[in-house]
């Protein structure tokens, strides 16, 4: 399962609608699941499709208090793999026989890059609202413990009272947006080494 949060104002539904308009055609068919708060978009090809073999995946979209957060689980493959298999076999059979499953072939290999054209879209989608996964204004400030004033990420001492700020400062994981602590080596979210 891979994990991205968004920070900044963008709803479930705005990636809800980009990936539907994207994926609600030709050999796939996507339908959605849920609330405005918590969608479940499950994308797959469609029963019965002109060429390729059966793949799905499921991608969770749900709000956060500064954003949201999108899951992708595990693609179903079997039905590609299969599909894949049998261009194989025939090929061994008869090697001109791979002319007439060309479409099946181009189709299984586009299945199996669905990940990676959701990823695709959500990003355009989360550009096009103007938040990303860097810090939003929101969390780019501090409150100080002592007199509650706002403070820019980077201060060492409270702008209004001058107590210490410490070690509060936020940052993001370049990779999956989770807002780390300034002494994590590694994101616990995806699991990947901090670069600063």
């Amino acid at each position: 399962m891979e994990r991205k949060i968004y920070h900044g104002t963008i709803k479930p539904v705005d990636i809800t609608q980009a990936l539907l308009g994207e994926f609600n055609q030709g050999n796939t068919r996507a339908q959605t699941i849920g609330q405005s708060d918590k969608m479940i978009l499950q994308i797959g090809t469609r029963p019965g499709a002109s060429s390729g073999g059966q793949t799905a995946m499921t991608v969770t979209i749900q709000k956060l208090e500064d954003g949201i957060m999108v899951e992708l689980g595990q693609q179903a493959w079997l039905g590609v793999a299969a599909s894949l298999g049998m261009s194989a076999i025939s090929a061994l059979r008869n090697p001109f026989s791979l002319l007439g499953r060309l479409d099946d072939i181009a189709q299984d290999i586009e299945n199996l890059q669905m990940s990676e054209r959701i990823w695709q879209v959500i990003s355009q989608a989360v550009q096009a609202s103007g938040a990303s996964t860097d810090l939003s204004e929101k969390l780019k400030r501090l409150t100080c413990e002592y007199c509650n004033a706002a403070n820019p990420v980077g201060e060492p001492s409270c702008v209004a009272c001058g107590a210490p700020l410490g070690n509060a400062q936020p940052d993001t994981c370049k990779k999956c947006g989770y807002v780390v602590k300034t002494k994590d080596k590694i994101c616990p979210n995806c699991k990947q080494a901090l670069l600063r």
